[in-house]
């Protein structure tokens, strides 16, 4: 099961490579394990993806993977992510392909990474995947933590990644860290995990990102309610802890507080009918977007068309209320995973997404871990509701990472 995965996750790479001499272990196994190393240890840096994906993608063909599709195929989130990106693929059909701009809804056909990385891990990949996974994350924090305290900046400057991203991931590492302590086996370990997600949540207390601090906090009380309910007492002082440690939080945390009164600042534009701030901006995007979804409600604007929507409306859109919006900040996206999709392949699409959380959770479930499951899809859910989470860079891709380690390991049953 998994309980034993906190305590055997530093070891295993050791062990399994101690199991099998050089002899054992051949040049195709050799090339399969480094793909999957590479591929982990580098997501953190797009520039990267240009390596380890077709890397990825070549190890996969190599281990047979085209034969052994239908075996994957039976994976919930597997037939999802195709779906979703043969919606996408269609979309194309009835849109006009744009020539230019970020064309940011290129990232959902990442998810399909998915694929080829679940279908290579085995018991003797998995310490390899594991301890890049881990080698990876911790770097990056480390690298947050500097910028933050020593150079007072947001993100991850060196690795091109945004607060937001920064953020993003924080925000998981609380979810499975609150998860992991209430499954270890070991009271000392218990401690340690919630230490260091407490430890996260000061970081991410101190980063600008207001939405995805709040889809943790509001995702970490799912999580909680979840873990404990059928332990009330114990439920009602984490519950009261928890909420001690937010407050503390808020309170000392500058960047926090800073951020509190930008909202109290937005809100009083809004009430100038000025639209320039964060905020306003969004609910402006929200306005366009949802308007323009019900112009093509069924199959949307096809996929790419969007991008240029809202500039190209807001001129005459409502009285051109919007109207100096694209000159305090140019669109690439609708600030919301369901609007976005919609505006691209309109009702389809959000079919298609439902689909797609629907069987991430499905995929958790079947391997009987539902709670982890509703935890992180709710995070996710939470978060694409401020934001284009599925399209953040990076973000995505660590969420699948993570899902076919955690399912992978517990096929083995050797936690």
């Amino acid at each position: 099961m998994i309980k034993n995965f906190t305590t055997k996750c530093n070891t295993l790479t050791t062990l399994n490579i101690l199991k099998q001499s050089p002899s054992q272990i051949t040049w195709h196994e050799i090339f399969i394990r480094t793909a999957l190393f590479v591929f982990c240890l580098t997501l953190w840096r797009n520039e990267m993806n240009l390596l380890s994906i077709p890397l990825l993608c070549a190890a996969w063909i190599m281990d047979h993977g085209l034969q052994k599709f239908r075996q994957i195929f039976q994976e919930p989130l597997v037939k999802a992510i195709l779906v979703l990106c043969i919606v996408l693929l269609l979309g194309m059909l009835w849109g006009d392909y744009p020539d230019d701009g970020h064309m940011k809804w290129k990232k959902y056909f990442i998810l399909l990474t998915f694929i080829p990385f679940l279908a290579l891990l085995n018991k003797q990949r998995l310490p390899w995947a594991t301890a890049a996974l881990l080698i990876g994350y911790f770097s990056v924090i480390s690298i947050g933590l500097y910028q933050w305290i020593v150079l007072e900046g947001q993100g991850v400057t060196a690795l091109k990644m945004s607060y937001l991203s920064f953020s993003a991931m924080l925000g998981i590492g609380i979810i499975l860290s609150v998860y992991l302590a209430k499954i270890a086996n070991s009271k000392i370990i218990s401690i340690l995990f919630w230490l260091f997600a407490f430890a996260l949540l000061f970081i991410q207390f101190n980063q600008n990102a207001r939405g995805l601090l709040l889809a943790t906090l509001i995702s970490l009380f799912i999580l909680i309610f979840l873990l404990y309910q059928t332990e009330f007492k114990k439920f009602i002082l984490i519950f009261i802890s928890l909420l001690i440690i937010i407050s503390v939080l808020a309170i000392n945390s500058p960047v926090f507080q800073q951020r509190l009164a930008q909202v109290k600042h937005d809100i009083t534009l809004l009430q100038q009918d000025n639209y320039s701030s964060s905020i306003g901006y969004r609910l402006a995007i929200w306005d366009v977007g949802i308007d323009g979804i019900t112009k093509h409600p069924l199959l949307g604007h096809g996929t790419g068309v969007p991008e240029g929507y809202f500039e190209d409306t807001v001129i005459t859109y409502k009285n051109g209320i919007y109207k100096d919006l694209p000159t305090f900040q140019r669109t690439s996206h609708y600030h919301h995973d369901w609007i976005e999709i919609g505006m691209h392949v309109g009702i389809l699409g959000i079919l298609a997404l439902i689909f797609l959380f629907w069987s991430w959770y499905q995929s958790f479930k079947k391997h009987q871990l539902p709670i982890l499951g509703a935890g992180l899809i709710s995070y996710i859910f939470i978060a694409g509701l401020t934001d284009t989470f599925l399209i953040y860079s990076r973000i995505p891709v660590l969420l699948l990472v993570i899902t076919a380690l955690i399912i992978s390991w517990q096929k083995t049953k050797d936690f």
